[in-house]
């Protein structure tokens, strides 16, 4: 099918939402506990443990579906996508800004998980009775709400899958058509591979190169990075292999080998987790399924670490995406080991370069990990500490990022997480950590100040 950055339908509509007294700052859910604990140490040190401030609330969700969701800081701006609209509010007070809700009768159906400048591609479509799927891949402007341009893309059914199916990175918005559909355990895809990856000039959508996929193979998932893009390929309906494409004209850099293709309802597979440096998750993503590993990658492709998801750390959270954060050539992961009839909790950092274990600091007695997140230096951890019913609050951890050594904690003063499962992520800006939720009767987004 041929692009068409223009005429297709019509933009979604981006509205900017009045301010209006009473809908701004939100009622918190919880009440936050207001001190400051100076510990002095005999030693001369000092452990400072204080509380967080609930700064605002988003309104409670509803209707809620399990594809379109994201959730993304731009500037002083937090932006949530789920299925029927895309919203920004202010990261400081909790203001709506603008919201995007795409045409007619379309759904977002997937949407990238990386920002690239203030731009995020999403792919929508009427995914209803008739509809013709997720046909549409839109670059849509995060400080505006403003749908910069669009194009049309091969769905092969309404089943198809909806992880990494639009990627932005490196100046470019790169897509796969033809999504392939399971029938008797093998694959049809609907496009050939050497159409099913194409990229266009991320902020006017003119089309740049279709991918030199290998014969024999099409794209599962994809990511674009500042480099390269590197794709997820099927080879052969039974072969999974992980190729890199030069980012100026996709022709083939390099190709390697991830094993054989799952067959439908395993957790066998592969998971893009940083393109920059590459880093994918094989297997271990179900809870109770089969241990998994992190695969690093230099930029020719050759074979850098593997960390195994069970060993003497204990057992990664692979299921969990929350509590898995890459970054300055690191992987930092919360895991659970048993010592003795008692199980403890911790978070653990990784070298990618080597695979092996940098550091781990254990968590006190009765903490969960919930959500992390690692950045400028630090890995900011959000974790459950029980109570005696079981009733537990959350708290806040910093670490040095370099050591592992415990900078700050804080109590919350509330339970975050209790009725809405688990959290789907932990943003920071300057002095705020925001909870990320998705799903039916939770607050999206919940702002907390570290005073």
């Amino acid at each position: 099918m041929a692009a068409s950055t223009t005429g297709d339908t019509k933009p979604g509509r981006a509205r900017w939402l009045a301010y209006r007294e009473g809908t701004g700052r939100l009622r918190p859910l919880f009440a936050a506990v207001a001190a400051l604990l100076v510990v002095g140490l005999a030693t001369g040190c000092s452990a400072l443990e204080g509380s967080l401030r609930v700064v605002w609330e988003a309104p409670v969700d509803d209707n809620a579906r399990d594809y379109g969701n994201g959730a993304w800081v731009v500037g002083d701006t937090l932006v949530r996508s789920r299925y029927d609209a895309v919203t920004a509010f202010d990261a400081g007070s909790g203001e709506r800004r603008w919201e995007y809700a795409p045409p007619g009768q379309d759904h977002v159906c997937a949407v990238g998980s990386r920002v690239a400048g203030s731009i995020v591609l999403l792919a929508r479509g009427d995914r209803g009775p008739g509809g013709q799927g997720c046909a549409t891949v839109a670059a849509l402007d995060l400080t505006t709400g403003r749908e910069l341009w669009h194009v049309r893309r091969a769905p092969a059914d309404l089943t198809e899958s909806l992880t990494d199916m639009v990627a932005a990175g490196g100046g470019l918005a790169v897509l796969r058509d033809g999504d392939d559909r399971w029938v008797l355990e093998t694959i049809r895809p609907a496009v050939p591979g050497t159409e099913a990856l194409r990229a266009f000039d991320l902020r006017t959508g003119a089309p740049r190169w279709k991918a030199a996929v290998p014969a024999g193979c099409v794209p599962e998932r994809v990511s674009a990075g500042e480099r390269q893009v590197i794709a997820v390929l099927t080879c052969g309906r039974t072969e999974l292999r992980l190729a890199a494409f030069d980012r100026a004209d996709g022709k083939a850099r390099w190709s390697v080998p991830l094993g054989g293709r799952p067959t439908p309802g395993t957790d066998a597979q592969v998971t893009l987790q940083s393109t920059d440096p590459v880093v994918v998750q094989v297997g271990g993503t179900a809870e109770g399924g089969l241990p998994g590993a992190y695969l690093a990658f230099g930029e020719d492709g050759t074979a850098l670490g593997r960390i195994e998801s069970v060993g003497t750390h204990g057992t990664v959270l692979s299921y969990r995406p929350a509590v898995v954060a890459v970054t300055d050539g690191r992987l930092y992961a919360a895991a659970e080991a048993k010592r003795g009839k008692e199980y403890v909790n911790r978070v653990v950092a990784f070298d990618l370069a080597k695979g092996t274990e940098v550091w781990r600091h254990d968590l006190a007695a009765s903490r969960g990990p919930l959500a992390l997140t690692a950045a400028d230096g630090q890995v900011t951890v959000l974790a459950r500490s029980l109570g005696r019913r079981h009733d537990g609050t959350e708290e806040l951890l910093v670490l040095d990022a370099a050591t592992g050594d415990e900078q700050d904690s804080r109590d919350t003063g509330a339970d975050i997480d209790h009725k809405t499962g688990e959290l789907a992520g932990l943003l920071t800006h300057k002095d705020l950590v925001v909870a990320v939720r998705w799903g039916w009767g939770v607050r999206p987004f919940s702002a907390y100040e570290r005073g």
